[in-house]
């Protein structure tokens, strides 16, 4: 089994400084316990943050200046983020279904369907898929922000470590990233915080109203208003 934490990038993050292995941890820790609650401004975040390091990376490539790339890529990836975001979780679930189906089945030939019917999946169930990612994002930033605080201040080989146990690491990773799961959804359906999403139907049903609601328009106006040379006869009232 392929180990999550890989040694390779521990030994190549071990010069980062306490205070970037803690804000690691800080962002980790934000995105297992309110990832699906606050999943668009981390998609949009992360979306714009990805693509500008890829215009950085490449903008001198297509001639344009790096920091121009960046900004103008990051930009534009942020503002489709929402739509992209969906896109790629349809194409990584229905992918996902398609692979434990060859396994399952390695002699059914409806590939095509297992991956359409994974995507569609993938598609309507869009905030657990969500809180999926950011659980196991989440896990894995804590993770390794906690190897390298370890490897810093217990001068303990933490690279050979996760070397040794890669698939310990790696089941330690899925348990706290359910652990995550499960409190986002208890976080979500009110076990806490007394219930965000019923927050949101509530907020939503009050603007519906507000824009549903007639206008009441006093007698009284109306009769000031209806006199003068202004007032036509269809309305229902006489030119005073």
């Amino acid at each position: 089994m392929p180990s999550v934490v890989v040694p390779d990038i521990l030994r190549d993050l071990a010069e980062l400084s306490v205070a970037l292995c803690v804000g690691l941890f800080a962002i980790g820790f934000l995105l297992y316990i309110l990832g699906g609650y606050g999943h668009r401004f981390w998609l949009v975040l992360g979306t714009t943050l990805a693509a500008g390091i890829v215009g950085l990376q490449y903008g001198q490539q297509f001639g344009m200046q790096p920091l121009v790339a960046g900004l103008f890529v990051g930009v534009s990836a942020g503002a489709l983020a929402l739509a992209l975001m969906r896109i790629a979780i349809f194409v990584a679930v229905g992918t996902l279904v398609w692979y434990v189906a060859s396994q399952v089945a390695p002699g059914w030939n409806e590939q095509l369907a297992c991956f359409l019917v994974g995507g569609l999946a993938g598609v309507m169930l869009f905030r657990v898929w969500v809180m999926v990612l950011t659980s196991v994002i989440g896990t894995v930033l804590m993770t390794y922000a906690t190897l390298l605080l370890v490897g810093r201040f217990g001068g303990a080989d933490v690279a050979g470590l996760a070397e040794r146990n890669g698939p310990l690491f790696t089941w330690a990773v899925v348990g706290v990233a359910l652990l995550g799961l499960i409190f986002q959804t208890l976080l979500l359906r009110g076990f806490w915080s007394g219930g965000i999403e019923k927050e949101e139907k509530k907020e939503k049903k009050v603007k519906k109203e507000k824009k549903e609601k007639p206008v009441v328009v006093d007698p009284d106006d109306k009769e000031e208003g209806g006199r003068g040379w202004f007032t036509l006869p269809f309305f229902g009232r006489k030119a005073g």
